[in-house]
């Protein structure tokens, strides 16, 4: 049978009596449970009474559960670090109106038009302002006024901001937590890794910051102090995301990626960990708007130290260069060049009598390691090499032609500029000849020397079929192939002979090496079946 469930609402009441003689009952039934329980907890040990409440095992318990019910705060680290951040303001007595061109957003290493450039945003600066404050009241010459933010490394009043804060400031004021004002002297910049050093004069008491010595952890807290908006003084946290990261912004990108709120006026402040040291300087977001959306990416420590280092020695930075060109490994590169492994930097070409050309490093090579130190990817490569002094001697591990060897060579210095290639991708390309095609890529070329403004050596291609997987690798009219499967081809028919070679040795993709816009590369083109 089912029980239901009764109404008590429902019985008779006559309840007066009932409920008095309850009552009786329960007040006697609690007192004996209290007295008993008076005598268990001041109960005896033979050492004498024992009051539970009052014990150290259930002091500790409460201790434990106050610690875990207490939320985690950042004020103390706050109240230490906050002191050494500066907000950073800074003028341009003249500005062109050309950098108002089209409203071009020129904090952006995207290409002007790509999908990625609306995305990302730098934060402070002059170029981090409206366009149509830019450059005085109708975007023509005048004052620009611009702010970021910074922090003291020194007592001495050295302080580290963005390169692209104080770029061509005529003026920079530094404002500190407590409201004080000084004026700053730019003593060295890095374009390439977007830092610079200032310094303060008059003062050898300034609070200052330390950089940190360890490499943060994804997941770590970190604490973003910053002058957003011009607020100054601004605190947000939240945690590293990621690191390693490469925004495209150049060579030698590493950044720690955080979720901390940051924004415009933010550039140039520290990110901190729980220690109070400080990971990484705030230097760029991702955003479709322009303010924080949870994605921020900072500067590491460490090579913050190494650049501030050489600012502050000689207001400049040197790195080594070997000379070379160079891409990633592909998985299909890989496979082209019978690799296990996608890893290393493929040398698309060596600069003539570069350190790499002297040494005998060629086209088609896979640097796979420098001085012992395995290789991951190019931007790895390229990080490692301009992290050591102009003058060194390293040696590098290559794959050169199936054969592993070592080669020692000394490193030049970068140049600062890139010296300017000839541009052979001209519009009359095509025009000498319609070309042979290559049904087995998609592609229709011509012997280069047959085509105007081509050059010598290589063929031409004249027409890409658009569903070939030559157009999916981004061949285009005038691309000039050097290679295929490293051989050199002048014609046609090499281009067909090397690709039937290669179908041979039973590979599922041919690699070529293809010049386009004045620069190399290779390409790694599937193999079309039958």
């Amino acid at each position: 049978m089912t029980e239901r469930p009764v109404d008590l609402s429902s019985l008779p009441s006559n309840g007066a009596p009932r409920r008095s003689l309850f009552s009786a009952r329960k007040f006697a039934l609690m007192a004996s449970v209290v007295a008993g329980l008076g005598a268990a907890v001041y109960g005896f040990s033979p050492q004498g009474p024992v009051d539970v409440f009052t014990s150290a095992a259930h002091a500790q318990v409460n201790n434990e559960v106050r610690k875990v019910e207490r939320p985690i705060g950042f004020a103390d680290v706050v109240e230490r670090v906050k002191p050494s951040v500066i907000s950073v303001k800074i003028n341009i007595a003249d500005k062109s109106s050309k950098d108002d061109s089209a409203n071009k957003d020129e904090d952006s290493p995207f290409q002007p038009g790509s999908p990625m450039e609306r995305f990302f945003r730098r934060f402070g600066g002059p170029d981090g302002l409206p366009p149509g404050l830019r450059g005085g009241p109708r975007g023509g010459r005048g004052p620009v006024t611009g702010q970021g933010s910074g922090f003291f490394i020194s007592p001495d009043g050295f302080a580290v901001t963005n390169n692209h804060v104080v770029d061509g400031a005529d003026k920079v004021e530094v404002t500190m937590d407590d409201g004080k004002t000084y004026t700053a002297k730019v003593i060295g910049t890095d374009p390439r890794t977007d830092l610079a050093l200032i310094k303060v004069s008059g003062r050898t008491d300034f609070p200052f910051a330390k950089l940190s010595d360890s490499k943060p952890r994804i997941g770590d807290w970190v604490l973003a102090v910053g002058n957003p908006f011009g607020l100054g003084g601004t605190v947000t946290a939240g945690i590293v995301s990621a690191s390693g990261r490469d925004i495209g912004n150049g060579p030698y990108d590493d950044f720690i990626q955080i979720d901390a709120p940051v924004n415009k006026g933010n550039s140039g402040g520290p990110a901190f960990d729980t220690n109070g040291e400080v990971m990484g300087v705030n230097t760029a977001i991702y955003s479709p708007s322009g303010g924080s959306v949870g994605i921020a990416f900072s500067i590491p420590a460490s090579t913050v130290k190494s650049v501030i280092a050489q600012l502050k020695d000689k207001g400049s930075v040197s790195r080594g260069w070997i000379g070379v060109q160079i891409q990633p490994v592909t998985s299909d590169i890989a496979d082209s060049l019978g690799m296990k492994k996608a890893e290393g930097a493929l040398v698309a070409e060596p600069q003539a009598n570069g350190p790499a050309a002297k040494a005998g490093i060629q086209s088609g090579d896979v640097i796979t390691a420098v001085n012992g130190e395995p290789v991951k990817d190019a931007k790895e490569l390229a990080r490692t090499i301009g992290g050591l002094a102009p003058g060194n001697a390293v040696k590098l591990n290559v794959l050169q032609k199936g054969q592993d060897k070592v080669i020692n060579l000394t490193l030049g210095q970068l140049p600062n500029t890139i010296e300017a290639k000839a541009d052979t991708d001209k519009e009359d390309k095509g025009g000498a000849t319609k070309g042979t095609g290559v049904p087995k890529l998609g592609l229709t070329v011509a012997p280069a020397n047959s085509v105007a403004g081509a050059g010598k050596e290589g063929v031409v291609v004249t027409e890409v079929d658009p569903k070939s997987a030559a157009a999916e690798r981004g061949f285009k009219e005038g691309d000039v192939i050097l290679e295929v499967a490293g051989k050199s081809v002048a014609s046609a028919g090499e281009v067909r002979e090397a690709i039937d070679a290669a179908r041979t040795d039973n590979k599922n993709s041919v690699l070529m090496r293809v010049k386009s816009g004045g620069s190399s590369r290779f390409v790694a083109v599937p193999l079309a079946k039958g």
